[in-house]
Formats: C-alpha cells, structure tokens, sequence
C-alpha cells in the first residue's frame, strides 16, 4: 500500500515528465483549474513513454510489442489496487513505478474508462506495425484510437462529459493529430512511416522518392493543401466544445483550438514545404493566443 507522500512524489514525477517534453499544444499548462494539472500530468505521463517504446529504433519490432504488453498488463493492475504492480523491466524508464501509481489514483478518482487506455496503446501499437494508410477512413480510425481518447479524458477529469463536447472534442484531437503528422512529414518519413492517406497523394501523382530527396513537389504540396482543407474543416467542427467547456478549462481548450490552427497557418505560410523546414509555435504567438482568447472571451460573454 502506498503512502499519500509516495502518491504526491509520483504526481510530481508525472509533472516533470510533462514539462520536459516540447510540445505545440499546452500540457497541464497553467491554463488548466489547479485541480486537474496533476490528473492530466499522469495521463501525459502514461502516453508519453508508450509511445517512447514505439519510436526506440535499437529495439526490434517484437520487443516494442512485449513492451506494451507489459505496458497494458501495469495499467490493468494499476486500476485493481492502490499499488504500482511489478518493479520495472529491462528497457522500461525508471518512473515506471510512479507513472502507475499516479495513474492509477487518477483512473479511480476520476473514474475513467479503462478502455480509452486501451484505445490508445492499441494505436501505440498500430505505429510499431503499420506505416501507410490506402485511405482517410483507415487514417481516422487510427486517430479514433490515438488521439480522440485523450480529448475524452480531459473532458472526465474536468468532469464536463456529455455526449455533445465527446463529438466535438473527437473532431478536434483528430484535427490535432493530423496537424502533427504534416508538420512532423519528414520526421515520420524518416521512421518510415507515412499518414498521408495514398487516395489523396497517388491521385495527385505525388512519388515516394521525392521525399527520400526531402523534395517537396508540386504534387506533394497539392497532397498535403487538401490535407490541411481536411484538417482545417475538423476544427471549425469541434470548435463547440471550447464554447461550451466552463470555468478556467474552456481557455485551455481554446488555446490548444487555436495552437492547432496557427500551425496550419505555418504549413499554408510555408507553402506546405515542411521538409524543409518544421512549422512550429514561437514565444510571441503566446501573446497573439492570449488576445485570441480575451477577444473571444468578451464575444460568448456579451452572447
């Protein structure tokens, strides 16, 4: 049985661990009710390092795989007993321990669905085994499972889930997943992987060898112009659930709408050239969210 220091030292560990991992989107950012930063820390925590074990090019596609394994078998025992499970095993990060049992406090206190977790190692998963995608029905299933459950989550820790604000954070965590795969495109291509949708690029006569050149055609840059349309119109859709939210969340949610549109306003500002050069967010759009955010503060306000 662990005790409320132990459990306080975890959330702190889980803490660290989301402070230093850069990020376009907050991250239990000072934005979120004080209350919630230590939950949403220990899910960030969770997901972080699984999809570490997924990216570690030195392991073989079986390792990562058993891996996870272990990974899904901690969250089950995590969930059962206020107790981390096993000691950690070979490869895994030492704040394994304190991962779970920060994890393990939150899922219960909050009582989150165990398989929103599942949903998100399997796509984990996913990443270890499949690196194209024929069409954008296979693409949003896999953000189906990889990006919308921690969108649902967030909305139970705040405690706002209704059936309404699912719907709308699902369209925009799948609209910040895409976002990160175009600008993180010469990244993913180097891990061999690519989301692009082949409907879209083949179509367009977009060739797979241009990006071994980190040569983005004109092909590819008409591939991914109607990805960021895609992509754009899937904010405009879930914007409901940033007007909606309450209290101090709805301006973490308007802030994280708004990091995920200002990147697609990097790739249109860069025309769609992110091999070149990765679209990110600087210091000073921090002050050009905040006038955002007031601006649309005094707009629902006066509604």
């Amino acid at each position: 049985m662990s005790t409320n220091r132990e459990l306080r030292s975890a959330y702190v560990a889980c803490a660290r661990v989301a402070q230093a991992h850069y990020e376009n989107f907050p991250v239990a950012s000072w934005l979120l009710p004080q209350q919630m930063r230590q939950h949403v820390a220990a899910v960030y925590a969770f997901a972080r390092a699984a999809d570490d074990f997924v990216d570690e090019g030195k392991l073989s596609e079986n390792e990562r795989c058993t891996l996870l394994d272990g990974w899904t078998q901690r969250l089950q025992e995590s969930v059962i007993a206020f107790q981390p499970g096993p000691p950690p095993r070979k490869n895994e990060p030492l704040s394994t321990t304190e991962i779970f049992l920060a994890l393990g406090a939150t899922i219960r206190e909050k009582r989150l669905p165990i398989e929103l977790f599942l949903d998100l190692i399997s796509a984990f998963r996913q990443d270890i085994t499949t690196t194209r995608y024929a069409s954008w029905v296979e693409l949003f299933d896999y953000c189906r499972r990889s990006a919308n459950p921690v969108g649902r989550l967030m909305l139970r820790i705040a405690g706002e889930s209704t059936n309404v604000l699912d719907s709308a954070s699902d369209a925009v965590c799948t609209a910040l997943q895409l976002t990160n795969f175009w600008q993180d495109m010469r990244s993913d291509f180097e891990r061999g992987r690519i989301y692009l949708p082949e409907q879209t690029w083949k179509v367009h006569g977009a060739r797979e060898i241009d990006l071994q050149y980190n040569k983005m055609s004109l092909e590819w840059r008409t591939s991914l112009s109607e990805a960021v349309s895609r992509t754009r119109q899937l904010f405009l859709t879930g914007q409901p659930v940033c007007d909606f939210s309450s209290g101090w969340f709805r301006y973490e949610l308007r802030a994280t709408w708004l990091g995920g549109v200002r990147i697609l306003d990097r790739i249109e500002g860069v025309d769609f050239d992110v091999l070149q050069q990765r679209p990110t967010l600087h210091t000073i759009d921090g002050f050009w969210f905040l006038w955002q955010i007031l601006v649309w503060h005094g707009i629902r306000d006066s509604r």
